[in-house]
C-alpha cells in the first residue's frame, strides 16, 4: 500500500503535530510491513523527514492552513498515487483521490475559542466536517476522544484511540553531585529547582504554580525555591509576567524560552520535581517524558492527565492554589516522597510506545484501504 504522510506543517513548526508526525513515521517505516511511506512535504522543509528504504518524498506547494487548500491539495495530491492518505493535523481535504485518516489531538480550540486568531479560526471550524467526512479518526486520548463525540457528535465506535509516546531519548540519568548546565546567560544547577514545561498560554494556567510558589517562599523564606520555565511564548500570556512582577518573583523564576531536546532531557533529570497545572490537555506529552525521566511529578486532575500519569504522579484542582502550594512544599522538602514519585514515573511512561502506536496506526490504514471510500 502506498501511504502518503501530511507532513507540511513539518516545514513551519517544531513539537507537537510536527513531532507527533516525525515520531509516528519513524516507528512505521520499522515494522516489518510491505508499505510504502509518502512524506507529503513543503519546499520550505529541505531536510527529509525521516530516512528509509520505505519512505519516498513527495513536494506538495500548497502551504498548510492555506485558506485555499480544500481547492489546490486535492490537485497535488492526484499526482502521487496515493491508497490512503493520513492527515495529522486534523483537516482531511473533502474532494481526495483516496481513502483519508485524520488525527484529532485535542479540542482547545472549542473548549477556549479566544486562543484562535481570524485564520486558525478559519482552519479549525472545518473540523466537523474534517472528523465526519473521515475514513477513520484517531484520537490520541481517552478525554480527546470523549470531546469528540460530546462537542462533534460522532459516534464513539467511529473513533480510534492510539496513544503517543515519549521519545526514548527520555530516560533517566545519573548526574553529577551539583551538576550544572549553561543556558545563554543562566546557570542552572541540578536538584535545585521545579520545572514546567509547555507553550506559554492561558489554558497552561501556569499563573496558578506562580501563585503556590510564592505562597511557599512566604512560608519558609530561608527555602531558596526556584522554577524554571521552559516554552515559547503563545498567546494572551501577559498574565504570567504580570503575576511574576505583582508577586515579586523575579528572582525565583526563570525563563528559559524553547530548549533542543538534549536541554530539555537534562532538564527534566534535573528538577527537584515537575509541575503541570493545565485546565485542559489532550494528551500531556512533557508529563510522560518528565515521568519517563524519573521527575517527581504534579499535574492537574483535569482532561486526559489522570489517565496519562495513572498513580505515578501527584494530581491536583487546577485552579486550587492553596493545594499547589501544599504540594510543592511537601514534595520539595520531602525527598523520601520525592524517590515514592521518581520510581513510579518511568514504569508509568513505559506503557505508551511509538511501536504499539504505529502498530495500530497501521492496522487502522489497512483496514480502512479495505473499506470503500467515506463520502
Amino acid at each position: 500500500m502506498r501511504i502518503g504522510i501530511d507532513a507540511r506543517l513539518n516545514a513551519y513548526r517544531r513539537g507537537g503535530i510536527p513531532e507527533y508526525t516525525r515520531r509516528l513515521l519513524t516507528a512505521l517505516t520499522a515494522l516489518p510491513a510491505h508499505d510504502t511511506f509518502v512524506t507529503l512535504q513543503h519546499p520550505e522543509h529541505l531536510r527529509p523527514l525521516v530516512v528509509s528504504s520505505n519512505v519516498q518524498r513527495a513536494t506538495l506547494r500548497t502551504p498548510p492552513h492555506h485558506r485555499l487548500e480544500q481547492w489546490s491539495l486535492p490537485v497535488e495530491l492526484l499526482r502521487q498515487r496515493l491508497d490512503l492518505l493520513h492527515c495529522p493535523d486534523f483537516i482531511a481535504p473533502r474532494l481526495r483521490p483516496c481513502p483519508a485518516v485524520v488525527t484529532i489531538h485535542d479540542l482547545a480550540f472549542l473548549h477556549y475559542p479566544e486562543i484562535l486568531d481570524d485564520q486558525a479560526r478559519r482552519y479549525y471550524r472545518q473540523v466537523r466536517a474534517s472528523v465526519w467526512h473521515a475514513d477513520a479518526v484517531i484520537a490520541v486520548s481517552a478525554a480527546t476522544r470523549r470531546d469528540i463525540t460530546e462537542l462533534l457528535d460522532l459516534p464513539p465506535a467511529r473513533i480510534d484511540l492510539v496513544y503517543e509516546a515519549a521519545a526514548p531519548v527520555f530516560a533517566p540519568q545519573l548526574l553529577r553531585e551539583r551538576e550544572t548546565r549553561r543556558f545563554d546567560e543562566q546557570v542552572i544547577e541540578a536538584g535545585t529547582f521545579a520545572l514546567f514545561v509547555s507553550t506559554l498560554e492561558p489554558r497552561k494556567n501556569l499563573p496558578t504554580l506562580l501563585r503556590a510558589l510564592h505562597i511557599c517562599r512566604e512560608r519558609r523564606r530561608n527555602i531558596p525555591y526556584l522554577l524554571v520555565v521552559v516554552g515559547t511564548r503563545g498567546w494572551r500570556d501577559e498574565d504570567i509576567f504580570a503575576t511574576v512582577r505583582d508577586l515579586r518573583l523575579g528572582e525565583a523564576v526563570i525563563f528559559l524560552g524553547g530548549v533542543d531536546q538534549q536541554d530539555l532531557l537534562w532538564l527534566y533529570n534535573a528538577c527537584l520535581l515537575y509541575a503541570n497545572p493545565s485546565l485542559y490537555e489532550g494528551f500531556g506529552l512533557p508529563v510522560l517524558e518528565a515521568l519517563a525521566c524519573a521527575a517527581p511529578t504534579l499535574v492537574s486532575d483535569v482532561s486526559s492527565l489522570p489517565e496519562i500519569v495513572g498513580e505515578a504522579a501527584l494530581r491536583l484542582p487546577p485552579r486550587d492554589v492553596a493545594a499547589w502550594a501544599d504540594a510543592l512544599e511537601h514534595v520539595w522538602n520531602d525527598a523520601t516522597l520525592r524517590h515514592r514519585l521518581a520510581e513510579g514515573g518511568p514504569a508509568q511512561a513505559a506503557r505508551f510506545s511509538w511501536e504499539r502506536a504505529a502498530r495500530e496506526t497501521l492496522a487502522i490504514y489497512h483496514r480502512v484501504r479495505r473499506r470503500p471510500v467515506a463520502r
